[in-house]
């Protein structure tokens, strides 16, 4: 395998549990605004629109995980990074979830100013929070556990919630 597949399957691999983790949630985040939009005339995402979205998340954790400063606390109990990187996700998923209505009102306003000024006018905020506080939620737990396997190793981490895991391929052909 070259160097740059090589790499690219590194990246894949490392970018597939946030992926998958923040596809599994959106998609639960969508069908719970869909719940609680019922009777209101409120656009929701498609199942296409969240699927990118996990992809972008997924690319985004980790990205960030490469910056210097979101592991802050190492040595710290794991808490202190738990908290800093729900934070700093969190922060991240606030940012995408208005901007995500942002758009759906610029498609409809002469400009990006106004659809922020209508955005802002027309926005459900008790609605809006509670889908912050469930996203809060679930990016702590995806914390929790990514934390957990930074500090104990993935795959002991596995073994520990899946049972023993088969033997790696050592590379070496039989016969």
């Amino acid at each position: 395998m070259t160097k740059l597949a090589s790499t690219i399957k590194h990246e894949f691999m490392e970018m597939l549990p946030p992926t998958i983790y923040f596809f599994v949630i959106l998609h639960i985040v969508a069908l719970m605004r869909a719940l609680i939009s019922r009777g209101y005339e409120i656009t929701l995402p498609t199942s296409a629109s969240v699927t990118i979205a996990a992809l972008i998340l997924g690319k985004s954790v980790l990205i960030a995980n490469l910056l210097p400063f979101i592991n802050r606390f190492p040595e710290k109990p794991l808490i202190w990074n738990v908290g800093w990187k729900t934070a700093m996700y969190t922060l991240v998923a606030l940012i995408v979830h208005y901007l995500e209505r942002l758009y759906e009102y610029w498609k409809e306003a002469p400009g990006l100013a106004a659809a922020n000024h209508k955005l802002l006018a027309d926005l459900n905020w008790p609605h809006f929070w509670a889908i912050q506080i469930l996203l809060v939620t679930l990016i702590a737990i995806y914390c929790v556990v990514e934390e957990l396997a930074r500090v104990v190793g993935r795959d002991k981490l596995m073994a520990m919630f899946f049972g023993p895991m088969p033997p790696k391929p050592t590379g070496q052909s039989v016969g």
